[in-house]
């Protein structure tokens, strides 16, 4: 029974794992990055100082010392390490100065140096589902203490009175200071779950799996995105068997994003109508004419329905879903659909179809990123096949138009797929990450940005 029970959970995790999608890491580089940036940029240690030398009605005063305040706040030095299985473990050190009068009459000063550690555990909240940093554990620990106070006068008392009052401040001081921090780095996950438009004909929306991850070298979060047709049905996302892997030679303490081929396979495929084209112009780039003459030169059946030069017109329909494909090095679109030829008659007659042609090509991809988005470069990789479906001027070898039509893709058909690839292909709203600066990667069923910080 035990084997049996072993065997179908492996089956299970293996299935899970195999969820297709994208996967964050996020190393310290950006975890100091962000904390360090909440702490200045919220102000919130000198906030907490200026907020305990006020009077605070219902907070009783601490005995021994009246007139309290805080001063020279000291700028923080933050030190963060991974705890595997919760979070990050977090070191703030920093100094102030308290001033007050004491119980023996006298102005005083206490100097004080301390670390104020947490443990900043990563969960998944339950109300929004989004990644959260809840801190537990909060400690202050005194480094030195110095004072003004005469030391050689009832020392006992003196010590006893500053390790009191210091115990009484500083926990209700700092501590929140650390919640505050970790408030302001949430906030900033607050915008993952918003629906994102690609074009005018759907959404990609990037929903977590499940809770956040740790390791002793970086926080895992693992996306399920939901690509949405507008007004539609949910692309599913093709399951693509064995899941990618992030390469190993990645810089300690970097982080990456890697998105999973199928991902941009379903996000494609909400512009695949927008990848039919009708081809009416007579020149294109350097290109022979597009007249029934110069296809006369391919297909000799052609000169015979159309002695006199026609004007060509072409239409590509693309009429299965487009497909991502990924190996180390490179990436190809594939597109499967149809050609059909027209020859161009007079104004007001509709054009005389000439044949219908099945098509299956792919386009080799390269990959950039402009602000939040993920931008795409075509061009033709191979025509991969070509075969006759109907014909209106008799069977002839299709194969002989194999120059012709990789031409004509390449000088007409893939401009057009570019243009319409220019939308971009929307990028995960996390943290404020910067992805122009990115170094992408393409790896097997996969591409890997590596995240670089201003």
């Amino acid at each position: 029974m035990l084997p049996i029970l072993c065997l179908a959970l492996c089956g299970l995790l293996t299935r899970a794992r195999a969820e297709p999608g994208a996967l964050l890491r996020l190393g310290m580089d950006v975890m100091n990055h962000e904390v360090q940036r909440a702490m200045d940029e919220s102000h919130i240690l000198e906030k907490m100082a200026a907020e305990a030398s006020k009077k605070r009605p219902g907070v009783k005063p601490i005995k021994g010392i009246t007139d309290m305040k805080v001063k020279n706040v000291q700028l923080p030095a933050i030190t963060l390490s991974f705890t595997p299985g919760v979070g990050i473990f977090q070191c703030v050190s920093t100094g102030m100065t308290i001033t007050g009068k004491s119980f023996i009459g006298k102005r005083m000063e206490i100097n004080v140096a301390m670390n104020i550690t947490a443990t900043n555990r990563i969960l998944q909240d339950e109300e929004t589902g989004l990644p959260a940093f809840k801190s537990e554990g909060c400690e202050v620990i005194l480094v030195s203490v110095k004072t003004n106070l005469p030391s050689n006068m009832m020392p006992n008392v003196i010590n006893k009175f500053l390790d009191s009052t210091l115990h009484k401040v500083l926990p209700g001081l700092m501590c929140p200071a650390i919640d505050a921090v970790l408030v302001y780095v949430n906030k900033k996950w607050a915008n993952l779950y918003a629906p994102m438009p690609i074009g005018q004909v759907g959404t990609v929306q990037y929903t977590l799996t499940s809770s956040p991850t740790t390791t002793t070298s970086y926080i895992q979060v693992d996306f399920s995105p939901v690509v949405q047709q507008q007004g539609g049905s949910t692309i599913q996302l093709a399951d693509t068997g064995e899941a990618p892997n992030f390469p190993e030679d990645y810089a300690e303490g970097s982080s990456q994003l890697l998105l999973w081929d199928a991902l941009l396979t379903a996000e494609i495929a909400l512009l695949q109508t927008s990848l039919d084209l009708n081809i009416q112009r007579k020149m294109i780039g350097k290109l022979p004419p597009q007249t029934t003459k110069t296809l006369a030169g391919f297909i000799p059946e052609v000169a015979e329905a159309y002695p006199k030069a026609k004007p060509l017109v072409t239409q590509i329909r693309i009429n299965k879903p487009p497909k991502v494909t990924m190996k180390t090095g490179e990436s190809l679109l594939y597109l499967h659909g149809t050609l059909e030829m027209f020859a161009a008659q007079r104004r007001g007659r509709a054009p005389a179809p000439l044949f219908l042609l099945e098509a299956h090509f792919n386009l080799q991809i390269q990959y950039s990123v402009r602000e939040d988005r993920l931008q795409l470069t075509t061009s033709l990789n191979r025509l991969l096949s070509l075969s006759r479906v109907s014909s209106s001027i008799g069977a002839f070898n299709e194969k002989a138009l194999t120059g012709f039509v990789t031409d004509l893709l390449q000088e007409a058909y893939v401009p057009a797929v570019n243009d319409v690839l220019q939308v971009g292909l929307p990028l995960p709203d996390f943290l404020d990450m910067n992805y122009n600066l990115a170094e992408l990667d393409i790896v097997e069923n996969a591409l890997v940005m590596d995240l670089k910080l201003d």
